[in-house]
């Protein structure tokens, strides 16, 4: 049966909580419902633990539908590999990848699930971790309830999926809001150039100007990007900086948006 007439579930996953986004079957699909589920994760446990066991209920209850997930950056790493016309098989790719994560963050990288994203046929590559006990669980989760997982994808992924029509061959800073963290990316005449994440706290909008200065000196940029796309839990007010052309995204909008 085509994916047009089933019905669809789009679920934002972190650790603070589940968003649901139900959709239902046509050509023209319409949102008939959200719903947020706030989670926490038992004394000790691992920080997504909270979220997945909440999933079975969930589960119980959208029965007919076909799911997709978006998992919140806070549970993904990020390498960003530059093109290399040396590696010419997806294993080359992959083995780099693991070397530049265990480079950054020690043995605990050898229990990630480590998935390669082209950002362009002959550009970067986006290497995403995640834990493999995360992933085999949630797949088994799925198994359990019969129901269909079509895909799992990081939150920056599928926003730049979303928004990468708008940017095109230009450059920007796309700059992420999750709670207490801030995962900067930077684009240049539409190549990715450079990813970072760091912890943030609730001053982060006025500090954000020189954030992106000290990251762009650190890039040693010939020349000045001014365009930030902001995707921010809340309310972002676009008129905060007078130096740069700035377009809020909200957040919880792109991560249940269903293409």
């Amino acid at each position: 049966m085509s994916l047009l007439w089933r019905n669809h579930l789009r679920i934002s996953l972190s650790p603070e909580r589940l968003v649901l986004a139900a959709y239902g079957r046509g050509l023209r699909s319409i949102r008939s419902r959200s719903t947020v589920i706030g989670v926490q994760p038992p004394a000790n446990a691992v920080e997504w633990r909270g979220a997945l066991d909440a999933l079975p209920g969930v589960l119980a209850t959208y029965r007919n539908h076909d799911v997709s997930v978006v998992l919140a950056d806070q549970l993904v790493r990020y390498v960003l590999l530059p093109w290399n016309e040396a590696l010419r098989t997806g294993e080359q790719w992959m083995t780099l990848a693991r070397h530049r994560l265990a480079a950054v963050h020690g043995a605990a990288a050898g229990d990630w699930e480590v998935k390669i994203t082209e950002t362009a046929p002959a550009g970067p590559r986006l290497a995403c971790a995640v834990d493999r006990v995360l992933i085999e669980e949630l797949a088994a989760q799925f198994v359990a309830a019969n129901v269909r997982l079509l895909s799992v994808q990081p939150f920056l992924v599928a926003a730049f999926n979303r928004i990468r029509g708008e940017i095109g061959n230009g450059s920007c800073w796309l700059v992420i809001e999750e709670p207490g963290r801030l995962t900067l990316a930077f684009i240049q005449r539409g190549v990715w150039t450079a990813i970072r994440s760091r912890r943030a706290d609730a001053r982060w909008r006025e500090a954000l100007p020189e954030l992106i200065e000290r990251e762009a000196a650190f890039l040693a940029l010939s020349e000045p990007c001014t365009r930030v796309i902001v995707c921010a839990q809340g309310a972002f007010d676009t008129e905060l900086y007078e130096d740069f052309r700035t377009q809020a995204v909200d957040y919880r909008e792109l991560a249940l948006a269903w293409e």
